[in-house]
């Protein structure tokens, strides 16, 4: 497997929830911990596919935490716990039992562009934001 970044997002870049939902970390994660990638993009792609993800029909995203690759709830309660408070917070919903969490993210999966839409295009992030997404994968 490759040389992986800790703290990485794997995420379907033309999803606008999902699209969104990278925003919304940028936005909160005043430390600058979280780093993302498209499963657009060739190391996204690389990615998913080490993983057991069709890149062209994702049906979940990635995190990796400490050398963990986490996908579905798992993913987003890790990464909830990695931003900190008041955010980390909402990772108290992970004493639900995991079918019940995974299968209403399977569930949002499923319909993410029905109800939320999808772009012709990955989102394109700002000057400031750039450094915090790898396109290519790190050298080993």
């Amino acid at each position: 497997m490759s040389r992986t970044p800790d703290a990485l997002m794997l995420f379907d870049g033309v999803c606008n929830l999902c699209s969104g939902s990278v925003r919304i970390v940028l936005a909160i994660d005043r430390k600058d911990v979280i780093r993302f990638t498209p499963i657009q993009s060739p190391y996204g792609r690389q990615l998913a596919l080490e993983h057991g993800i069709d890149p062209d029909q994702p049906t979940s995203f990635l995190f990796l935490d400490s050398g963990r690759v986490l996908e579905k709830s798992t993913a987003i309660m890790a990464l909830l716990r990695r931003l900190g408070a008041p955010w980390s917070w909402l990772a108290v919903i992970d004493v639900l039992p995991r079918p019940w969490l995974d299968g209403a993210y399977d569930w949002l999966a499923a319909n993410r562009y029905r109800l939320m839409g999808k772009r012709s295009t990955c989102m394109v992030p700002t000057p400031a934001q750039r450094a915090r997404f790898i396109l290519e994968p790190p050298l080993s």
